[in-house]
Formats: C-alpha cells, sequence, structure tokens
C-alpha cells in the first residue's frame, strides 16, 4: 500500500468512526507525519525572552480552558498567549534550561522530567518536590507540596528569578479522578491514560474536559495561596504545553508536534506580596517509587 492510499484509508476510517477505528500504530504513524510537517524542531520563544521575577508553570494548561475559568480567580486580569518552546514537558525543559546559565534562577519542580532534562548544577537551587512529595495513592504530586517548597525556597534564597512547576492541571485530576487513572506503580501497564481512552471513545470529551477543568481549578486555588506568600513584583502564570482534545486527530501532548493547540500556552500577568500568612510544611515524608516508574506513568517512556 502506498502513503496515499494509506492515508485515504485512514482518512475515511476516521471519518465514520473517529479515531475509534483506528489502531495505536496507524495513530503513532499520523503523529509521525504531523511532526515532518512541523518542520524546524526550534519553534516557540523561550521564557527567558521575556520580564519576570518569578514563573508559575501549570503542566499541560490550555488557554481555553484557563480563559474558561479566569473570572473566578481573583489575581487573573488577563489571559494572554505565548509559544511554548516545547509540546512536552521534556522537550520544554531542554528548550529553555539547557543552553542558559541559570545560576540566577532558583526551580522548584513537580515534575521527575527534571531527573533527565535538568542539571541541578546550572541553577541557583533546583528542588525536585517529586522526590520525596510524589503521593502514591493520588498517583501525582499535590499542589500543596510545591506550593510549600516555593515558599520556603522564596523565603530563604530571595531568587532573582524563581521557576514553580506544578504538575496540575496534568491527569490524573485529584478534585474529580477518572476512574482508573491514578498513576500508581502497580497499575500502570494494565490500563491505558485518559488521552488513548479518550481517542479509543471510552471516554467523552465532555467528561475528560470537566475532570481536567477541576483540576486547573484545584490547581489555581493554591497559586493564590503561593501569591499571598511569595515576594515578586511580575509574576508570569504559564504552561510548558498545552493539549490536544482531537483537535487535528491529535490527543494528550505528543512531542514535536507544533500544532496550536500543544504549543500556545496561557500567559497570565500578576504579582505577589508575601504576607506571613502561610507556614509551609516540610514534605520531607519518603517515597520508593522509583523515577523511571513515574516518568513512565507521566507517558514519558
Amino acid at each position: 500500500m502506498t502513503l496515499g492510499d494509506w492515508v485515504a484509508e485512514t482518512g475515511e476510517r476516521i471519518r465514520n468512526d473517529g479515531w475509534r477505528g483506528v489502531d495505536t500504530s496507524a495513530y503513532e504513524f499520523y503523529k509521525g507525519i504531523l511532526r515532518r510537517l512541523g518542520g524546524r524542531r526550534d519553534y516557540g520563544e523561550s521564557i527567558y525572552d521575556q520580564p519576570w521575577d518569578a514563573l508559575v508553570v501549570l503542566d499541560g494548561c490550555r488557554v481555553d480552558c484557563m480563559q474558561e475559568v479566569a473570572g473566578e480567580v481573583s489575581f487573573i486580569d488577563r489571559v494572554g498567549r505565548f509559544q511554548s518552546a516545547g509540546t512536552r514537558s521534556d522537550e520544554w525543559m531542554r528548550a529553555n534550561f539547557s543552553e542558559r546559565d541559570c545560576s540566577d534562577t532558583v526551580h522548584v519542580t513537580a515534575n521527575p522530567n527534571s531527573e533527565q532534562h535538568l542539571d541541578s548544577a546550572n541553577f541557583a537551587l533546583l528542588d525536585e518536590v517529586w522526590r520525596d512529595g510524589w503521593d502514591d495513592e493520588l498517583g501525582t504530586v499535590p499542589a500543596r507540596a510545591v506550593t510549600d517548597r516555593a515558599i520556603s525556597a522564596g523565603r530563604e534564597h530571595d531568587p532573582e528569578k524563581l521557576v514553580v512547576h506544578y504538575m496540575q492541571p496534568h491527569f490524573p485530576s485529584i478534585p474529580d479522578p477518572i476512574p482508573g487513572d491514578a498513576m500508581s506503580r502497580d497499575e500502570f501497564g494494565s490500563r491505558v491514560g485518559v488521552w488513548e481512552r479518550l481517542r479509543r471513545g471510552d471516554l467523552t470529551r465532555e467528561r475528560v474536559w470537566e475532570s481536567y477543568r477541576e483540576n486547573l481549578r484545584y490547581v489555581l486555588s493554591d497559586v493564590s495561596l503561593l501569591l499571598g506568600n511569595l515576594d515578586a513584583h511580575r509574576v508570569v502564570v504559564t504552561a510548558d504545553h498545552g493539549n490536544g482534545f482531537g483537535e487535528w486527530y491529535v490527543y494528550g501532548h505528543p512531542d514535536r508536534v507544533p500544532i496550536r493547540v500543544l504549543r500556545e500556552v496561557p500567559w497570565v500577568i500578576t504579582t505577589a506580596t508575601d504576607s506571613g500568612s502561610h507556614d509551609p510544611e516540610s514534605w520531607m515524608h519518603g517515597t520508593e517509587t522509583a523515577v523511571a516508574d513515574r516518568l513512565s506513568a507521566l507517558g514519558y517512556r
């Protein structure tokens, strides 16, 4: 079968059945085509090209979802747009930090990709919250662990620049979990993730969006707490990448697929003043979950 025949046949199956009728190997091949069509890999902008004192990164947050909840959040006046330098967290980390001297930056992250893609020697401080803040029952790092560590870092180090990378609204959703989606080490491998289940038609877009939106509300509540306990004149709330809900037949956030909903992220400008109203917990309880298990559970094989 020629490539043209495959595209025609696959297109017909998509029109008739959606991606439910297309197997995983065909879907992976289709994403490969999008990567080739996307051209250069150095798309997007560096976060350091813009002025900020503190950068709050919400993992996998879409612009339209942020716009949907913005009216409920006191610190959001306007939701701007920014062209991210990655469509997956590891890609975003390499693009923004690997070629720059980050000795002016304290980086607090819940994303385990830091193990492979961030160099602690390159930062004033790299605090990998996932190492001791991962909750096996929730299957992720709760927002409060990140908030507390960021507040502590801000008060103790008074950094020139502070990056705070939350795991939400990336699935699993803490306030509105979808059954079977918790990223525990024992369960992973016996089920497929939310995005694959959505692609197959086992979950509706409405159900997944509802869970995703609630997870965004959840993390924004903690961002509000952070902003009241941090001194930073110019704070930007943004994301490392977006997520596909079927646009261009893409689900989730595959790497190097620079379609708009993956590379365009929110850019909310606000400020922060430390009122001293919150005393952070230590969040130093241990965990036996291995780095590889956490990365695999997040979809980074």
